[in-house]
């Protein structure tokens, strides 16, 4: 497999759960909460990076680079979905209250209290209204940052390693 395709290939798997993700929301009713709109934004970072470098076409270090900045925001929404499994583990007497919408505190507030407000969840990050063979939304999304991330340095370490040509005896 070339480089590109596997680059191409973790860009359509991000299209893919983004595409299931709109699917949930205008299709079956579900709303995301902020906890889940910014796993979304890290979903659009890393198929950004994942196009950006098929369409580069790297070498090895090029591929190196792109598959360390995948694998940070990777990391980013990994960390992000792990905060919101926490928050549906809790007990219900443990469970921030609910705030504003992300959409309002973006209006009303400077962007550095909406940042920490969102990412401390709220109570509507608690809510699981979706489950997957046992892992609701936020579980599943930890589940493929956590593959992406793999997936982008596996591609790494299959292009830093060195071809082996045939060569024909005559």
């Amino acid at each position: 497999m070339s480089t590109r395709l596997g680059l191409a290939i973790g860009a359509v798997v991000c299209a893919a759960l983004l595409g299931y993700g709109y699917y949930l929301q205008y299709l079956q009713g579900l709303e995301p909460c902020p906890l889940c709109m910014v796993q979304r934004a890290f979903f659009y970072a890393v198929m950004a990076l994942f196009v950006i470098a098929a369409l580069h076409g790297p070498g090895r270090i090029g591929t190196a680079i792109y598959s360390v900045l995948i694998v940070l925001f990777a990391l980013g929404g990994a960390a992000t979905a792990g905060r919101q499994v926490w928050l549906q583990h809790l007990p219900a007497d443990k469970v921030p209250q609910c705030g504003p919408d992300l959409f309002f505190m973006l209006e009303n507030f400077p962007l550095a209290r909406t940042l920490q407000k969102v990412f401390q969840g709220s109570g509507e990050c608690a809510a699981v209204d979706w489950k997957f063979l046992g892992l609701s939304i936020a579980g599943w999304s930890l589940v493929w940052f956590s593959l992406l991330a793999l997936y982008a340095l596996w591609l790494a370490v299959q292009r830093s390693r060195p071809r082996r040509e045939l060569r024909q005896a005559g």
